[in-house]
């Protein structure tokens, strides 16, 4: 089945504000692939499962059109309000049934968003809209290896942080599983022989300990405790930001600490003899 648990505006105003960018690093290794398997030229990304933007705009400067889908009309309002793009468009769309022709479009990404996909669907409907050679690029990252440092108090923030997912944990759905398992069914289950599964794409981030927070409040499984339980969700984040500073021994939640990620990234190219 598909997932719809990101259509709130207000998880989608959080979202785009504390959701963060793909690194640099695999955008260079998603467009190397793409120009080693199809080349130039590089006409249509479609970003699936685009939320507030953040990889399509990552996009817009290698091609002529970039198209964010979304099924969250709130999510793609926080996507549009960010000006200065005028080559990215944004639909609404379920990722099981895009609004485009056959064999039209030469990248299609999704920045994690697909483990929430039906993933038999999905692929059929990618081999359907890619061109020849056309490349499947799906990222992501395992939150198991985000690290905190502050100073010598590291190993205290993480045990903090660790604590957080683990009273979330209850929540986790199992397509949050398959995230974590950095998408190895997805992986084995895309039917082209030219496929590769990239991991260990190191990224930092200096960050106000607020916006960890912030990140938080973004996980489906902390969305998931907040509907059943708004106080409880509310005072865990009060507590939690509470126990970090004390960890820290600052009184500022602006005060900036190191985020640590590791992400990875599913590559595919549809065979030259597919046809659509």
């Amino acid at each position: 089945m598909a997932y719809r648990l990101f259509e709130g505006k207000e998880h989608a105003s959080v979202y785009q504000k504390y959701r963060f960018t793909p690194p640099e690093e695999l955008t260079h290794i998603i467009l190397q692939y793409l120009d080693e398997k199809k080349g130039q030229p590089h006409e249509l990304a479609v970003d699936v499962g685009c939320g507030t933007g953040q990889n399509s705009r990552v996009f817009a400067a290698h091609f002529k059109e970039v198209v964010g889908v979304d099924v969250s009309e709130c999510q793609l309002e926080e996507a549009r309000s960010v000006p200065g793009y005028p080559n990215i468009t944004y639909r609404r769309s379920t990722a099981e049934e895009l609004p485009f022709a056959d064999g039209s479009v030469d990248l299609l990404t999704a920045a994690s968003a697909a483990h929430w996909f039906d993933q038999s669907r999905f692929l059929t409907e990618a081999h359907r809209v890619l061109k020849s050679r056309g490349c499947i690029a799906l990222l992501g990252f395992s939150d198991s290896d985000t690290k905190l440092c502050y100073q010598n108090c590291g190993e205290k923030l993480n045990r903090i942080y660790d604590e957080v997912k683990k009273a979330l944990s209850p929540y986790t759905s199992n397509p949050v599983v398959a995230s974590e398992a950095k998408l190895e069914a997805l992986y084995s289950a895309i039917p082209y022989p030219d496929k590769e599964r990239i991991e260990g794409i190191q990224a930092k981030f200096f960050i106000p300990l607020r916006n960890v927070l912030g990140v938080i409040e973004t996980w489906s499984m902390f969305q998931a405790y907040k509907r059943k339980d708004p106080q409880a969700a509310q005072d865990l984040m009060f507590n939690t930001q509470k126990r970090f500073l004390e960890a820290m021994g600052v009184t500022s939640p602006d005060t900036e600490i190191e985020y640590s990620m590791e992400y990875f990234c599913v590559l595919a190219s549809k065979p030259h003899s597919s046809t659509v």
